[in-house]
């Protein structure tokens, strides 16, 4: 049975998007892994993903500019929400899961989407990324509104599913973030800032499992980093916005307090219970010997930047 005549020709199309790009390519360096034992093929991957840092690091303006705009957003109290089919979904919506343990986000505040589902988290689905019109849906189902960002994931620059969510929030009147891993080929959209990762092709030919989704977990770790420092969630490098929802998160909670306060085991404790359990309320009303509210307003009036009220001269 033949292929319709629409369908060969969107197949020939896509066939000719994928000889467009890098990570379709072959790679000459892994081309007969195939005959390797297994510390050589590791050393071929390995040897691979020492270019993916360089490849990231080219991006850092543009990356820096969308952790501002993630800043910017949050602050004025939208929505953070990363789009993507396929491993780079997966990674988005692991970014977003991980912000509030880390920085203590609110869940509603940073928001992953994933073509097909959460199912497709555990489970591949074929066609799902060709599924366009889902994207809209799915942010309507979080009523997606211009007050909101979008970072799209895509790392072959083509999948359906996320440029249609790019589109939609453009047309929204959202700022946008588009991150692929090939440069110079054409969207289709006009996102506010495009971070082109060149990772180059991949190890194992078009497997975007790979350096590309390794470069594009670093660009997320990135801009969700970078915000949420901008936004005062960390007090040097210590994470102060620290959700204790885990025996080690709480332990690390006293940690910071034994570590920053001078104090021991149990007055760590004692100050955390006084704080309802967070770690940089503990910190303010230890320091200016206030209780939990007024250390909430003394935080406000800075927006939440810690070191302003630990390395003021009225201290």
């Amino acid at each position: 049975m033949t292929d319709r005549p629409d369908k060969s020709s969107r197949n020939l199309e896509l066939l000719r998007h994928l000889n467009r790009l890098s990570t379709e390519k072959q790679n000459q360096n892994s081309k007969n892994i195939d005959r390797q034992n297994a510390v050589d093929i590791c050393t071929i991957i390995n040897s691979e993903d020492k270019t993916v840092a360089l490849a990231v690091e080219k991006e850092i303006a543009e990356i820096a500019q969308s952790a501002e705009l993630v800043a910017e957003t949050i602050r004025a109290g939208g929505r953070l929400f990363y789009i993507g089919a396929g491993t780079s979904g997966r990674l988005g919506v692991l970014d977003a899961s991980e912000c509030p343990p880390t920085f203590g986000t609110n869940p509603n505040q940073v928001i992953g989407l994933i073509s097909g589902g959460y199912e497709t988290l555990v489970r591949s689905a074929e066609g799902v990324e060709d599924r366009a019109g889902e994207a809209v849906v799915d942010l309507k189902k979080h009523n997606f509104s211009s007050s909101d960002i979008l970072i799209g994931l895509a790392a072959s620059n083509k999948t359906p599913y996320t440029l249609a969510g790019i589109k939609h929030a453009i047309e929204t009147g959202a700022k946008t973030v588009m991150i692929v891993c090939n440069r110079d080929v054409e969207l289709g959209v006009r996102p506010n800032i495009l971070i082109q990762l060149d990772v180059g092709p991949e190890v194992i030919t078009g497997s975007t499992r790979m350096k590309s989704g390794t470069a594009q977990k670093m660009t997320l770790n990135m801009i969700s980093s970078t915000a949420m420092i901008l936004l005062g969630k960390c007090y040097g490098n210590l994470m102060v916005d620290l959700e204790a929802t885990s025996d080690k998160l709480a332990a690390r909670s006293r940690k910071i307090l034994i570590d920053l306060l001078d104090l021991d085991y149990d007055n760590a404790g004692q100050q955390l219970e006084k704080s309802g359990g967070s770690v940089k309320l503990a910190i303010v009303m230890n320091r200016l010997g206030v209780d939990r509210d007024e250390a909430g307003k003394r935080l406000k009036e800075v927006d939440g930047l810690l070191w302003k009220i630990l390395e003021s001269d009225t201290v």
